[in-house]
């Protein structure tokens, strides 16, 4: 193992720099998870060959690493002294070859190695001599980290640490293969890009990603590896996209019922198609697809606008095109009664033009080391993409679905997928006498893992009390409610920005829809209705309110409130 080095000034420009270790290795499962990864890599003696992909002997998980942009991953061991004093629990673990990197070295670092650096590799005499057949190199991504740094360090929500400080590593490309070992000197070639160091690329990647000018400036860049070059790429076509929307845009769109199938007894889907479809910038296709635990807001025949979890597989989803699965409920306030009588192939719906996520995805629940599902009924919809999309990625998740009887389980192929893949699945039978065991699920929570849960009223009020009682914290579990009290005492609401206009919300009416007959419902937006997605978060300026839902956070709940669910005591002062 390589000794400690000498304090570094990580900003001292960089022309060359020694290669203290070099490290491979295979596929290994992580500890306490069913999860393969190339991450634990061990020491490698001697010269070892590296090609166009990569170190020989090492292994990685193709879904996020390797391939030729991904080839070879270095890191600055300067880096690991500042992590242990940052975070004393692990500091045993901040060592060398923490990161998983192929090339340990001291000096060169985010900071001081940018996009297109290309690097000679060898020893010094031969460098000097014959540096035609030394390993050529060039520097074409930054790192960007997983869950699998959180687990391995057993520290939660630590992989975005390492972007907003930018202590990530990056990628080189092999421009020409060759050998590599510990001792070897690594000497800056070229610099084409001086201006676009490592960290200012994670500025616009990760902390400033709204700049329309550094975007465009950096989806030129061609030695930018794909990875980052498509997400600035396409950030730039969603940007000429949304201009050119907001120009011509319709708040809601009109769909077509193409097609509805008799999943169970009780739940049919719909496949709806855009009448007047999108068409994506050309380059950026992907721009159109929706992500898992998206919803959709469809107005209905009989004046009702509702909200649905659409149940689309997680890459065959669009603004174009999608599936909801609905239940007919026995209390319906008239969304799932309408769609089950009333909505037919052929039928016309008109459906919002934009789109919620609710439930956190693989990019909003980033970090998590195990994902665990709770659902019942049909709140299986709401969670479905998500699994798929989470086993597709070699995410570890795991499934806990209570029915009826075998009868009333939808979507059943796509479930014995699930259960044939990554995914574990258990099935919950009641007229079998199984009974989902929520407080065992609860208790036995594994370390960092984030918790969902969508069911029937007492399905959701015994997972809030468990939550509760074993004291899970609140950014590791997430309610999805698709269906919610709304109904208390009468109150009154003063709305300061429209010239204190004051207005009476009765017992069985919800805030959000006095406010939306009153201001229009382009003035105070709604979505899920149940208190989920918080797009219709109102400002509280003044009074006390009875929070329902689970969109905001206890912070946020001391300044907002959700005009869907929650409801004031006595006078409120609010903003819009």
């Amino acid at each position: 193992m390589a000794e400690p080095q000498p304090k570094v000034d990580l900003y001292a420009p960089f022309e060359r720099d020694t290669i203290l270790e070099v490290r491979a290795s295979k596929m290994k499962k992580m500890r306490g998870l069913d999860v393969m990864s190339g991450i634990d890599k061990t020491i490698i003696d001697g010269p070892v060959y590296v090609s166009r992909t990569g170190l020989e002997g090492d292994e990685s998980d193709p879904t996020f690493h390797g391939g030729i942009d991904k080839a070879v991953h270095g890191y600055c061991s300067s880096h690991y002294p500042t992590w242990a004093s940052e975070h004393p629990s692990a500091a045993s673990a901040f060592v060398p070859g923490g990161f998983g990197e192929n090339l340990v070295t001291a000096h060169m670092n985010e900071r001081n190695v940018c996009i297109g650096d290309t690097m000679l590799v060898g020893s010094p005499s031969i460098l000097t001599t014959n540096p035609d057949s030394c390993l050529l190199l060039q520097v074409s991504l930054p790192r960007q980290p997983c869950f699998k740094l959180n687990h391995r360090f057993q520290l939660k929500k630590f992989a975005p640490l390492t972007w907003k400080h930018s202590r990530t590593g990056w990628y080189y490309r092999v421009l020409r293969p060759g050998l590599v070992q510990a001792g070897d000197e690594i000497r800056l070639l070229s610099r084409p890009h001086p201006q676009w160091s490592i960290e200012r690329i994670q500025e616009y990647l990760h902390r400033n990603q709204d700049d329309e000018a550094m975007n465009a400036e950096l989806s030129q860049i061609e030695e930018l590896g794909a990875e980052s070059r498509d997400a600035f790429k396409a950030r730039v076509a969603r940007s000429a996209a949304r201009k050119k929307r907001a120009e011509k845009a319709a708040r809601w769109r009109e769909f077509r019922v193409v097609e509805r199938r008799q999943e169970t007894p009780r739940i049919v889907c719909f496949v709806l198609e855009a009448i007047d479809p999108i068409v994506p910038p050309p380059g950026d296709e992907k721009s159109i697809l929706l992500k898992p635990g998206a919803h959709a807001r469809v107005k209905l025949g009989n004046g009702l606008v509702r909200a649905y979890s659409i149940v689309s597989p997680h890459d065959a989803c669009s603004v174009n095109r999608f599936q909801l699965g609905i239940a007919l409920e026995p209390n319906s306030r008239g969304g799932s009664a309408f769609f089950h009588s009333h909505v037919f192939e052929g039928h016309l719906l008109q459906v919002s033009a934009n789109f919620t996520n609710a439930v956190p995805n693989g990019a909003s629940a980033g970090g998590i080391s195990h994902h665990i599902y709770v659902a019942g009924g049909v709140g299986i919809t709401a969670f479905l993409p998500n699994l798929e999309h989470f086993q597709s990625i070699h995410v570890s998740c795991e499934l806990h679905y209570a029915v009826r009887s075998s009868e009333d389980i939808p979507f059943r192929e796509r479930l014995e997928k699930l259960n044939k893949g990554t995914c574990a699945v258990k099935i919950y039978d009641k007229t079998k006498g199984a009974r989902l065991n929520i407080e065992g699920i609860v208790k036995d929570i594994p370390w960092n893992t984030l918790i969902y849960f969508c069911g029937p009223r007492s399905l959701m009020l015994d997972a809030a009390e468990q939550v509760e009682k074993y004291r899970i914290p609140e950014g590791e579990v997430h309610f999805e409610a698709f269906e919610a009290d709304i109904s208390g005492d009468p109150f009154e609401v003063v709305v300061a920005n429209r010239d204190n206009k004051t207005v009476q919300v009765g017992g069985e009416e919800t805030l959000l829809e006095v406010l939306q007959k009153e201001f229009g419902d382009e003035e105070v937006e709604g979505s899920c209705c149940v208190g989920n997605c918080g797009t219709c978060k109102v400002n509280l300026r003044g009074g006390r309110v009875e929070h329902r839902g689970t969109a905001l956070s206890a912070e946020e709940k001391e300044g907002a409130m959700l005009a869907c669910v929650s409801r004031g005591i006595g006078r409120i002062v609010i903003e819009i």
